[in-house]
């Protein structure tokens, strides 16, 4: 049964306090609470000082951003509920001021805690500071408002890696988070790089493990005040709003999407049977506002955990999307390539190795080595460095399958109105991914490499001489194999 009060009602004269602002997630957020929710109160942001920008400049630099052209021509007004504080969550009491700090206490009713490092490579004291002992200080800062309502903790689906099924309850983890913390402020660098991979295993990487560590330091504060964790699976381009496949980072199937768009990865480790979990963005971020509302409604004594997950319910394996991404890059191509799109994934580690060492590695040196010989600056092997040590960490996400549990997901369309249902939409099944995936290769083209519609003739007449380029210098290789071939064999026979 659905509340008596609606989603935007209940939103209505709030303050919400929000950390991780400027995150892809973050903006999604603001933006649709700004224009979903005209009588918000006010969202207070938490963002890092930039050196010589004030508060003003800061607050005019981030609504400038593309994610909030609707809102630009339709309320420009809004953003005047917007507050900055100055702040970094690695700072104590993260970082600000008393009078920010007192008046945060005083007037907020819900906290959404977005911000956290998501780079899987990050050292481990850095990965806790950012993502555990952040989290610490403002769970310090939400115990001592008078009036919060909901608390919301945007966690990760891939929290705990071991499990081919996440169900939606909390998971304690091996040590005691403040005895982790404690830990890692005594031991010095090389002491930690010895101990971090025993530290997290059986996780992959820091982030994975912080995440999970993060969710038992939330649990301790379970009936002090209303607790909700979010767990999306791997975030994507906007499947609608503010507009479809907007998308502002290189993480996870983007960085895939543009570097095999622009020809810079010819192979991949992947098991193509595999499901890709993938949510929009939007739905996301509605979910996570859906979980928040009803957090604050019902005020449950214990933690209600919810797996934002696709789970089945309109599946795409990794094949699928890969081979839709290879057809809309034909539509959409890049305007600075380095090949034409091509390449193969392999679900065998060594031939991966080995089409790495002849598609990556030759090239690159090849290329470099004639930068070289003309007297240019090289760069071609340092590029391929990175984009193999990306592969390297995404691998272990694209050779493995998890399942996840959402009852509780579903379950929120079940609890809001059919109009609330429109506005906060969270039905993955209604996606066609053949169209989702042509409007993502689209968004990051326009939104991430900043490419203008207006470049797409000349981007495509370029991806027309890379074809018959890449077709010379095919049949040059397989030429060259035949007649070496053929020499070798003659000359044993002869």
């Amino acid at each position: 049964m659905a509340p008596s009060i609606g989603v935007s009602e209940y939103y209505a004269r709030k303050s919400i306090f929000i950390t991780g602002a400027t995150g892809f997630m973050g903006k999604v957020l603001i933006e649709k609470l700004l224009r979903c929710c005209p009588e918000i109160n006010k969202i207070y942001l938490l963002m890092r000082p930039k050196k010589g920008l004030g508060t003003k400049e800061r607050l005019d630099d981030f609504i400038n951003c593309r994610v909030f052209d609707k809102l630009q021509d339709l309320s420009p007004k809004v953003f005047d509920k917007l507050q900055v504080v100055p702040g970094d969550i690695l700072q104590e009491d993260i970082g600000i001021s008393i009078q920010d700090w007192e008046e945060l206490q005083r007037e907020c009713q819900i906290i959404f805690h977005c911000a956290a490092c998501v780079r899987f490579d990050m050292f481990i004291r850095d990965a806790i500071n950012l993502n555990t002992v952040g989290t610490m200080k403002v769970l310090k800062l939400a115990e001592r408002m008078k009036k919060l309502e909901a608390f919301l903790h945007v966690s990760t689906a891939y929290c705990r890696c071991e499990l081919p099924l996440l169900e939606e309850r909390l998971y304690p983890s091996r040590y005691l988070p403040q005895n982790v913390v404690d830990c890692v402020k005594l031991m010095d660098d090389d002491l930690l790089s010895c101990l971090e991979h025993k530290l997290i295993e059986p996780q992959p990487n820091t982030y994975a493990y912080t995440k999970s560590l993060t969710e038992d330091l939330v649990s301790q504060y379970a009936g002090k005040f209303p607790i909700a964790i979010a767990r999306p699976s791997i975030v994507t381009a906007a499947h609608k709003e503010p507009m479809p496949g907007w998308v502002d980072n290189m993480n996870g199937p983007t960085g895939l999407l543009v570097g095999a768009g622009k020809g810079v990865i010819r192979t991949m480790h992947l098991n193509d049977t595999y499901r890709a979990d993938m949510v929009p963005v939007d739905m996301a971020v509605n979910g996570c506002i859906l979980l928040a509302y009803i957090t604050a409604i019902e005020k449950p004594k214990e933690i209600r955990v919810c797996n934002i997950t696709e789970s089945g319910l309109n599946p795409i394996t990794w094949g699928q999307g890969i081979d839709m991404g290879r057809v809309h890059v034909q539509e959409f191509p890049f305007s600075v390539c380095l090949w034409y799109p091509g390449g193969s994934t392999k679900s065998s580690r060594v031939l991966h190795l080995i089409a790495v060492f002849f598609t990556h590695v030759l090239p690159a040196y090849f290329v470099d080595l004639l930068m070289f010989l003309m007297g240019k600056r090289t760069f071609m092997v340092k590029i391929q460095k990175r984009v193999n040590y990306g592969l390297e960490v995404l691998q272990y996400y694209t050779t493995k399958e998890w399942f996840f549990k959402n009852d509780y997901f579903l379950s929120l369309q079940n609890k809001i109105s059919k109009q609330d249902n429109e506005i906060f939409y969270t039905d993955i099944g209604v996606i066609n991914w053949n169209a989702y995936i042509r409007n993502y290769m689209k968004g990051a083209r326009e939104y991430c490499c900043k490419e203008d519609p207006s470049t797409l003739p000349q981007a495509r007449r370029l991806q027309k001489r890379l074809y018959y380029l890449d077709k010379v210098v095919q049949m040059i290789i397989y030429c060259l194999c035949v007649y070496f071939i053929y020499y070798y064999v003659i000359r044993i026979f002869s």
